[in-house]
């Protein structure tokens, strides 16, 4: 008969206290998650958008009954992370403009293009716009810079070799970590009333083209894009001469696709744009087959006019009609009193969309 070791007995009975612990506190976390699932399927009735809550539930319980895997799983509950912090931090600041801003995060300070992108943030923030950054280095760090730290978010991304978040926001409030580009980008757009664009390598071109896409195709509400070089700078002058001569040129694209963004090495002209597109121009939204536009004022019989007759060619069918809020749009009572226009768009012809707008906006 083998006599037994202290220290064997004490491992043995360490092992199993925190196996037990371990069980008690996951049967407590299990009553706990039952316990906020109840209530908050009882509340579902009572709460704004709980149809789209019980959607989501729903959603969540048909994959678990599919025989999705632990990649899977990781993959969604990254994604719901990522979408649960930044909705946390955006949501206060939901009814203020803000800007994306997208650049090399190799730009130096001494840089024209540092500068540049300085100026045009704090501009922008004194114009009453928030500022939106990657939070690195380069140009994300000067748009945190000129906005400083209560008028600029930062977006960063967890990679294996860069980047740490730059000192203008990471202590601030306002940063967001992501685990994923994706989910990254999808705030980098949904958020922004309008996106800057200077000089950069391979992320500033795939943010680019992601935004333009967006917005070619509709899936992206109509913003101002503007590409922005230093004084004197040809970086975004031979990047359009391309898209003319290889794009444009092959039929790869609509003449009036190039009229979704603009190009200019000056921060006054950059920061007037972007505010002269919500002059009149106040938002809009699908409402069943109508396309609704909402203003910041009304505007003249003459004007709307005009519209209708430049127009025409992308509306199916009457015309280019005033209304006031719609049914639909109950769940935005805030800008219940604006005037509206109202139209059958045709979906697809988003170039001359956005050249609707900026009409909208020539006012007398």
């Amino acid at each position: 008969m083998t006599a037994s070791n202290p220290l064997n007995d004490s491992l043995d009975q360490s092992i199993d206290q925190s196996i037990a612990s371990s069980q008690i506190n996951c049967a407590e976390s299990e009553a706990a998650l039952c316990q906020q699932l109840y209530h908050l399927i009882d509340q579902l009735p009572e709460i704004e958008n709980g149809g789209l809550i019980r959607q989501a539930l729903s959603t969540l319980a048909q994959i678990s009954s599919t025989d999705a895997d632990r990649l899977d799983w990781k993959l969604i509950v990254g994604s719901l992370t990522d979408i649960q912090r930044a909705i946390a931090v955006f949501h206060p600041h939901r009814h203020r403009r803000k800007v994306s801003m997208f650049g090399s995060s190799r730009t130096k300070p001494g840089q024209l293009e540092y500068q540049q992108a300085l100026k045009f943030a704090k501009k922008m923030t004194q114009l009453g716009f928030e500022v939106i950054t990657g939070a690195g280095g380069g140009i994300m760090a000067a748009g945190n810079e000129g906005a400083g730290e209560q008028g600029s978010f930062g977006l960063n991304i967890d990679l294996p070799f860069e980047q740490d978040s730059n000192p203008y926001v990471q202590e601030s409030s306002k940063l967001v970590e992501f685990k994923y580009f994706f989910t990254r980008k999808l705030f980098f757009v949904s958020e922004a009333d309008a996106i800057a664009l200077f000089p950069g390598g391979f992320g500033t071109q795939d943010e680019l083209f992601e935004c333009l896409t967006l917005t070619q195709t509709g899936k992206s509400t109509p913003k101002q894009i503007v590409l922005i070089d230093k004084p004197g700078g040809n970086y975004w002058q031979e990047w359009d001469e391309y898209m003319r001569e290889h794009i444009l040129d092959r039929q790869l694209i609509s003449p009036e696709d190039r009229s979704l963004y603009t190009i200019t090495d000056n921060i006054d002209r950059a920061c007037e744009l972007i505010t002269n597109f919500y002059q009149v121009y106040h938002s809009s939204r699908w409402v069943g087959d109508l396309f609704v536009i909402r203003l910041n004022q009304e505007i003249s019989d003459t004007h709307l006019a005009s519209l209708n007759r430049s127009f025409k060619d992308i509306v199916r069918k009457g015309d280019i009609s005033r209304c006031g809020a719609l049914k639909a749009e109950k769940d935005e009572p805030e800008i219940a009193n604006l005037p509206r226009l109202i139209f059958y768009f045709d979906r697809h012809s988003y170039g001359r969309l956005h050249e609707l707008i900026e009409a909208i906006n020539q006012v007398d």
